[in-house]
């Protein structure tokens, strides 16, 4: 009669042994083979027997984690990224010698018998019962194959990995249900290609494949006998067995698995001493995982194809999902860089700005039409030490995608916008403002969307120099970022409206959030991100029309299926004539405006210069009609530095301005990015002008305005030239005027010039 426990009923192992027969008891017993002894567990039948048919009825295999290849726009590499280093192969490209190794050391029989090796099991049992403790397993390679897929599953999380792992005989009789399931279903040899696939064999590699490059630089399809020996030896316990780091343990264990795969038959005895001669010759291959190792200093446009994946719906409904999809990997994506692009940018980043400097340079570039991003650099290379002035922070971009809290103020880059208002709304281009060097507006003068007043009282406005009164069009005034004419200029066209038009032309805040309704928005005041700069003077470029930027052209799944990606979105933002008039009066800017330092003498091209107060934020953005650049340098570490009296590149600058260090930065990557055979031309247009009158006093000087030191800035000092004067905020334009009501003098006269 059945022994029975003493609250009635047969134990676990005994519960078990009726449920397999006596046959599989032993099966069951292989539970505690690895432990002691069962006896000691205190093991309850639930979670055994009586749990048996409530496992899923199909082994639920997880497709393998494996690296991630990231690739430009023309199949170039830029990185590899990978939770677990693999790459799976079929069985034929493998080397025999492997097969032959693995199965000789870990399952010697594993063609003879099923799921379970009875023969070993009574073995082992018969062995640990002598010994009294462990000192031989039985599990087969299927079993343990069954096991390394809950492991897989598990991921990184240490929970799952412990339940996954626990010595018990529940887990062991569920892992008998699998290995029956997966025997019957897939067969010994995709078996042990799944095994050779999925197995850990230490130094961050995981599979057969990634192993060997590892270790030896070279294909699975490759290894010779001894390295074969070597590498199956590793997988009973990669620590011990690391032949980079214990070659004496490692050695000692590929002759053994040398002799078993004699004894075996697998090899003959001759051959078998005759690579245990052979002395173990590595070529380690380093992991090259992250964006990191990203070439061309194209790390921020990696970790931001990353982020892309991980928080675009196209990948995923929830987080959850696009995270297992970027975990799992294996997936090849093909991105818009363009390495020509990318290499230009990244030396014009650095070309004048150093690493260790106060401040950063950043470099982007977007192709109008398409809203491919070309290319991302940054003076600060990317990673993780510091000592080494490296950064993770990606100043091009906003704060979800990783870059800073807000972005920067973008100053006078940013009365374009204002201009294309004005344009749409059918001011003409010889619109002139007739006033003083500095004006007050009534806040009551703008109205928000929301169809209230912007505020109350009045906003102080003011130029760079005294001698920056008189009358102004349209395009004089972006020559030379004449604050009170757009100002003015705001006023007329509708604040609204020019909030609008920055919207429809892809205008956003570094901070995600909505674009503030301030008259100051038209000097910069809105803080802003180079990539959305980039995309924004696009709509210029592509002739009114705004194409959202993206960054990936394709993705491949490891069977090269393709999965759908995020398009670029394109809509109208302003008319053509509008975008063609911009173009011509942006033209002059470079010419002979505050940007001649930025000009291409080569093609048409265009642009604005950007200075925002007391020099914290400077800019270039322009264009051809084929490629948008917008450079930023600025601090980007603390509290913002004003870039006064500063050595930057090892050049000393009196005062940092956007034509004297982002515009040659712009030159630079535009001439490196650009095909000189390629030089397609602006839309011409005749740009009605207006008639302006200006002190001629410092016409000359007011040319190189951006050079000068302004009256009433306070500089580095911090005393201002005449005292009892107060000073507003926005001198240079885009200064965080938001609201201000200080009195002033009265605005000057404005001469309404209709545009045909």
């Amino acid at each position: 009669m059945a022994n029975k426990r003493a609250g009635g009923g047969l134990t676990g192992t005994q519960q078990a042994a009726k449920f397999l027969g006596v046959s599989v008891l032993s099966g069951a017993v292989l539970a505690g083979i690895a432990l002691p002894a069962i006896g000691a567990l205190g093991l309850a039948a639930k979670g055994t027997v009586e749990g048996f048919d409530e496992i899923p009825a199909n082994l639920k295999t997880p497709p393998l984690s494996q690296r991630t290849t990231i690739l430009d726009s023309q199949g170039g590499q830029i990185a590899t990224v990978y939770s677990r280093d693999r790459t799976v192969v079929p069985l034929k490209d493998i080397s025999p010698y492997m097969q032959k190794a693995i199965v000789a050391i870990e399952d010697s029989r594993f063609y003879e018998h099923g799921a379970v090796d009875l023969k070993g099991v009574l073995r082992a049992v018969n062995k640990n019962a002598q010994t009294g403790g462990v000192t031989e397993g039985a599990s087969t390679l299927t079993q343990q194959y069954v096991k390394n897929v809950f492991v897989e599953e598990a991921g990184d999380d240490p929970d799952k990995v412990a339940q996954a792992t626990q010595q018990t005989i529940g887990r062991k009789i569920r892992e008998l249900k699998y290995a029956i399931q997966v025997e019957e279903e897939l067969g010994k040899k995709k078996i042990l290609e799944n095994y050779l696939n999925i197995t850990f064999f230490g130094q961050q590699a995981y599979g057969i494949e990634a192993a060997s490059h590892r270790y030896f630089s070279k294909s699975a399809k490759d290894l010779k006998l001894e390295e074969a020996a070597l590498l199956a030896g590793i997988v009973q316990s990669p620590s011990r067995y690391d032949p980079v780091n214990d070659t004496e343990e490692a050695v000692k264990r590929r002759n053994t698995v040398l002799q078993r795969m004699a004894d075996t038959r697998d090899v003959s005895q001759e051959e078998a001493d005759r690579a245990k001669e052979a002395p173990i010759k590595l070529k380690v291959s380093k992991p090259k995982n992250g964006c990191i190792t990203a070439v061309s200093g194209a790390g921020f446009f990696c970790d931001y194809v990353r982020k892309t994946i991980l928080s675009d719906p196209a990948f995923g409904k929830t987080e959850e999902e696009r995270q297992k999809l970027w975990n799992l990997g294996g997936l090849t994506i093909r991105t818009t860089l363009d390495p020509r692009a990318q290499k230009a940018a990244n030396e014009a980043a650095t070309s004048k700005v150093n690493k260790d400097d106060k401040v950063a340079a950043s470099v982007v570039q977007v192709q109008p039409g398409s809203g491919k991003i070309l290319s991302m650099g940054q003076s600060r290379p990317y990673g993780l030490d510091q000592k080494r002035h490296e950064t993770v922070l990606n100043l091009a971009v906003d704060n979800k995608m990783g870059g800073t809290t807000y972005g920067f103020q973008v100053g006078s880059t940013f009365k374009p916008i204002t201009a294309a208002a004005a344009l749409e709304k059918g001011l003409s281009p010889a619109q002139t403002f007739a006033t003083p060097w500095k004006i007050t507006l009534p806040m009551n003068s703008f109205t928000n969307c929301s169809g209230s007043p912007a505020g109350s009282g009045t906003w102080p406005v003011q130029n760079e120099l005294q001698s920056e009164a008189g009358s102004w069009d349209m395009t004089s005034a972006l020559g030379k970022s004449i604050n009170t004419y757009f100002a003015s200029l705001e006023q007329m066209a509708g604040l609204c409206e020019t909030v609008e038009m920055a919207k429809k032309m892809g205008y956003k805040t570094g901070d995600g959030k909505k674009i503030g309704e301030d008259p100051s928005i038209t000097l910069g005041a809105e803080e802003s991100t180079p990539l959305s700069m980039a995309a924004t003077y696009a709509t210029f470029a592509n002739r009114g029309t705004y194409c959202s930027p993206v960054a990936i052209e394709s993705i491949a799944d490891p069977n090269g299926k393709s999965l759908p990606v995020p398009k670029t979105s394109c809509s109208q933002a302003m008319s053509e004539q509008t975008a063609d008039t911009i173009n011509q009066m942006l033209k002059g800017v470079v010419e002979d405006g505050t940007g001649t330092a930025a000009g291409l003498s080569d093609r048409d091209n265009a642009g604005k210069t950007g200075t925002t107060n007391d020099r914290k934020d400077a800019w270039f953005v322009g264009y051809t009609p084929n490629l948008s650049t917008a450079v930023w340098v600025g601090d980007d570490i603390g509290e913002k530095t004003s870039m006064f009296r500063i050595t930057i590149g090892g050049q000393y600058y009196d005062k940092v301005c956007g034509g004297c260090l982002p515009g040659p930065i712009w030159k630079i990557a535009m001439s490196g990015a650009l095909d000189a055979s390629e030089t397609p031309s602006f839309n011409p247009v005749s740009v009605p002008r207006g008639e302006e009158k200006e002190d001629k006093e410092d016409r000359d000087r007011d040319r190189d305005r951006d050079d000068r030191e302004k009256p009433g800035d306070p500089g580095p000092g911090g005393q201002t030239p005449w005292p009892g004067v107060s000073i507003p905020p926005d001198l240079i334009g885009g200064g965080n005027n938001r609201g201000q009501t200080n009195g002033g003098p009265a605005n000057g006269g404005a001469t309404a010039t209709p545009w045909p």
